[in-house]
């Protein structure tokens, strides 16, 4: 990635905001833009900033993501900004002859009922879960849309689908949150609380795949100067928890001491949902961080940065190990969002 020229789509969410810390390490120049200043729903917005700046390489993070009432709620929103979102930048950097566009999707792409652990050959083999469908759909056109690209116009545009992210940035409203994000908030205040136990909902049997989000912006990273294919990778740890030992962890890691309890009267969905990430790792890329080291760096992120405040997170400038990046800086060239040379070595 020598001396190219990266543009990070959605630098300020969680995944965003982690291939900017990963990509600091690279000999390269980082393009990132404010919701202010370029609203990727525009089409023509695109295609001028795109143009204005033509960038080398592409990391499409961007996305509208909600929990389990906002898909129910605003299934519209959902469906259309993300399509909007995809197919202009996508389209955008096909214009301005970007090299290499990483485009990241999500383990809902795969059917409810996938076998397990789940093959990138899985896609389209069955029902979707009901409950993100809507999100589901726009990653599976965004996945699709690469490889149009690429088929069509001979395009080096590439996707890749992580699994359970989890770390610096990650969203702690209740109403909100994932499993990781819930539980460090919960036994974080059941501790404050004194309270003598923590619920969680189900038999704690079901088991799921948890990654350090910075050991995703690696992966990604790695794909953007290794990979070159039609079908997607599947980005994960390779690893599964229940969650009844993933809230033993996290207590654990909090330093709450009281009682788990079940709540069977809640559901447990699906029993297992783990990636197969064999493609990756002959690719020659595996995880660093585990969990017990990843929780107790998500914990910290919290306590510095959401714990105090009575709202949610504020997830890229507080980022620990990231340069803050706050639209005072954006803005200080005039509009021009920063363009920020790095230090490392790399592209192929």
């Amino acid at each position: 990635m020598q001396n190219k020229r990266v543009f990070v789509a959605g630098h300020r969410g969680m995944v965003g905001s982690a291939v900017v810390r990963r990509l600091e390490t690279e000999n390269c120049e980082i393009l990132v833009v404010s919701r202010d200043e370029l609203d990727l729903r525009d089409q023509a917005g695109v295609r001028r900033w795109l143009a204005d700046r033509r960038p080398d390489a592409v990391v499409l993070a961007a996305a509208k993501v909600g929990g389990i009432l906002a898909n129910d709620t605003y299934p519209a929103n959902f469906l259309y900004d993300n399509l909007v979102i995809e197919t202009n930048v996508i389209e955008g950097a096909f214009r301005s002859e970007v090299e290499k566009l990483i485009f990241l999707g999500s383990s809902c792409i795969y059917p409810k009922l996938a076998p397990q652990p789940i093959p990138e050959e899985a896609l389209l083999t069955g029902e979707l879960e009901p409950t993100n469908e809507w999100y589901a759909i726009a990653k599976i056109a965004g996945l699709k849309l690469c490889q149009a690209y690429r088929r069509q116009h001979g395009v080096d545009y590439i996707s890749a689908m992580p699994t359970n992210l989890y770390g610096p940035g990650d969203n702690y409203d209740l109403q909100k949150s994932h499993v990781v994000p819930a539980l460090l908030r919960k036994a974080h205040e059941a501790k404050n609380a004194g309270e003598k136990h923590l619920t969680i909902w189900g038999s704690g049997k079901p088991r799921r795949e948890f990654l350090h989000v910075d050991d995703a912006a690696d992966a990604i990273v790695h794909l953007l100067k290794s990979y070159s294919g039609d079908g997607h990778v599947n980005v994960g740890s390779g690893e599964d928890i229940s969650i009844l030992e993933l809230a033993t962890l996290v207590a654990s890691v909090v330093g709450f001491e009281g009682e788990i309890r079940n709540d069977p009267s809640k559901p447990d969905g699906t029993p297992r949902k783990l990636m197969d990430v064999s493609r990756l790792f002959k690719m020659g890329w595996h995880p660093k961080i585990a969990l017990p080291t990843g929780l107790k760096d998500a914990y910290r992120w919290f306590c510095e940065n959401v714990e105090s405040t009575a709202g949610g997170p504020t997830p890229v400038d507080a980022t620990p190990g990231g340069r803050r990046i706050d639209r005072a800086e954006e803005r200080a060239n005039a509009g021009v969002s920063p363009v920020r040379s790095m230090r490392r070595q790399g592209w192929t």
